[in-house]
């Protein structure tokens, strides 16, 4: 079978199995009250609240407001006001971000009044029953319950990646998807290369079949610790955590969830779905400690996809060691180094032809930008947008190498999916609620423990 009909069969097949494994939770959610579809014209303004302002809802924020037509940033939540308020301060005034830095010129969109900057654990509430259009980047292990209320106040979603840290929190989102859907809301989610030039035609020749057909797959996203961790000193174990939230699996997923989901995204995207199980080892060597929660350092899992086809995932966070970002594809007929947009076919070398600009490692407009654009035109046009499944099929992607490596077997997508661990609390009432992951006498956190842990 050719690589691009390949592709179509297992496109089809993949989401009808992903959307028949959350049937009795979409069910549920298709009983929620329906309202007209929602779009803005050209010229109206978008009120944009941001929920989550750390350093990427910033930089998401900054991108919404340079999207075209009229749009202000209205209202702001965080769990914590520090974080709030320097958000605020580089979106009104300018500052510099990781990514980017931020133009003063930007702040004569942002309309944040002190009274609509929300801070505490219920403030996503207030500030998405203000706006037309929210953006949601917490930790992730909040994504799904803020996405429901969201969808549920039939309001327009970005939402970044991970959309979930738990098989759970998966179902919830999908649920919430259709529900969306159905309202005619708009969602998108931070998977920015399904954005990006270099990734839409390097990724169109492979299924073309100008690797011939895919024999094997590998991904990476190696390199160093990309957080620090936060003192505990005068927090309570709950904020002591949120404040840490990356170096928690309820909060983050782990690495492979938070950040190599990207690579695993675009491996699914060749593949035309999610693979049907996968093995991995993995542990912490490097990154030890009670600062560091309960997280790995290094993650390695085999995925097999339903064709048979292997795909090999690497992800590691060791300062010190070789770096490596990216997705590669062996094919019958030649190989292709897609984050690089490279092909070589015998003889034959292909090379993504447009220069480099806009964010650090890519090639024409800023992905991080266009994923926005495209959200806005289409919530002014009313035209459908809907990113929420594949985000949610990504993110299973990584959640089920995460539990493969955590138990140290074999775990099949359906087993994976249909589990019903959630890793956080079932309520957060305030900052006294106890998380159920706990600190032992010596304040160490207890790991996953392969070969001992079953449970998915």
């Amino acid at each position: 079978m050719s690589q691009s009909a390949r592709s179509s069969q297992n496109d089809g097949s993949s989401r009808r199995r992903f959307l028949q494994g959350s049937a009795g939770a979409m069910a549920a959610a298709s009983l929620t009250s329906l309202v007209r579809p929602v779009h803005a014209g050209a010229d109206e303004t978008l009120k944009i609240a941001l929920v989550g302002c750390g350093n990427r809802g910033t930089g998401a924020a900054a991108n919404a407001l340079q999207t075209a037509g009229p749009v202000k940033l209205y209202a702001m939540a965080d769990a914590f006001a520090d974080r709030l308020e320097q958000s605020h301060e580089i979106l009104s005034k300018g500052g510099n971000l990781r990514r980017s830095v931020i133009s003063a010129e930007l702040g004569k969109r942002v309309d944040v009044a002190p009274e609509r900057r929300f801070v505490g654990l219920d403030a996503y509430k207030r500030a998405i029953d203000a706006v037309d259009v929210v953006l949601l980047c917490g930790p992730p292990g909040f994504r799904p319950e803020h996405f429901e209320y969201a969808v549920a106040q039939g309001k327009h979603v970005f939402m970044e990646k991970p959309v979930a840290t738990d098989a759970p929190g998966i179902r919830r989102v999908l649920a919430a998807a259709k529900v969306a859907e159905q309202k005619g809301l708009k969602v998108g989610v931070g998977l920015q290369r399904h954005h990006e030039e270099k990734y839409l035609e390097t990724i169109k020749r492979v299924k073309d079949g100008a690797v011939g057909d895919v024999r094997m797959l590998r991904s990476y996203w190696n390199g160093a610790t990309i957080k620090q961790p936060v003192p505990h000193d005068g927090l309570t174990e709950l904020e002591y955590q949120v404040r840490n939230w990356y170096f928690f699996c309820w909060l983050s997923g782990d690495h492979i969830v938070e950040q190599h989901v990207h690579n695993l995204d675009v491996c699914n995207w060749i593949m035309g779905g999610p693979p049907v199980s996968a093995l991995g080892m993995g542990g912490r060597q490097m990154r030890v400690g009670k600062d560091y929660g309960d997280i790995f350092d290094h993650h390695s899992v085999e995925y097999t996809y339903a064709d048979g086809t292997k795909m090999f995932s690497f992800c590691r966070q060791i300062p010190g060691c070789e770096p490596l970002v990216g997705e590669f594809v062996v094919g019958s007929k030649g190989d292709a180094d897609v984050g690089n947009g490279k092909i070589t076919a015998g003889s034959e070398q292909w090379t993504f032809p447009k220069p480099r600009g806009g964010a650090k490692g890519t090639a024409g407009p800023n992905p991080y930008q266009v994923e926005h654009d495209a959200l806005f035109a289409a919530i002014r046009s009313g035209t459908p947008h809907m990113e929420a499944e594949t985000g949610a099929q990504a993110t299973m992607t990584a959640i089920l190498g995460r539990m493969a490596t955590y138990t140290g077997r074999t775990v099949t997508w359906e087993e994976g999916f249909q589990s019903m661990r959630a890793l956080g609390p079932e309520q957060i009432v305030d900052w006294k609620t106890m998380p159920l992951t706990l600190p032992d006498d010596a304040g160490m956190y207890k790991l996953p423990q392969p070969g001992l842990i079953r449970e998915v």
